[in-house]
């Protein structure tokens, strides 16, 4: 079952993770729209911080989840973002991903069924 997440990034130029390789890059609302779902898609990202840690094989294997029909919908007001993510990805992986792409720049507003 499909869940319809809304997110926003209150200061675009702050949404970042910790780690440049693994963190959005994008500047527009339709860019970060584009990361996230690449990164909710397929698990480059997963893999790509998977490698990074100490023991890669004991990282849970369910973060890695992926949604190839996972769709985002970013728009710029202001100066922050909103994003509407539609997908099957459970909520945990999504904020996993989110820590390694925004940091601590997004808010979960409200979530739904799709």
């Amino acid at each position: 079952m499909a869940t319809r997440y809304y997110l926003s990034l209150p200061d675009a130029q702050r949404a970042r993770g910790s780690d440049p390789s693994l963190s959005f890059s994008a500047v527009s609302a339709e860019g970060f729209a584009e990361q996230l779902q690449d990164a909710l898609r397929n698990d480059r990202l997963f893999e790509r911080w998977r490698a990074l840690q100490p023991d890669p094989d004991e990282i849970d294997a369910a973060l890695g989840a992926t949604d190839p029909g996972a769709t985002v919908d970013g728009q710029q007001d202001d100066l922050h973002i909103d994003l509407v993510l539609t997908s099957t990805i459970p909520g945990n992986v999504l904020k996993h991903r989110m820590r390694l792409l925004a940091g601590t720049g997004w808010e979960l507003r409200d979530v739904t069924a799709a």
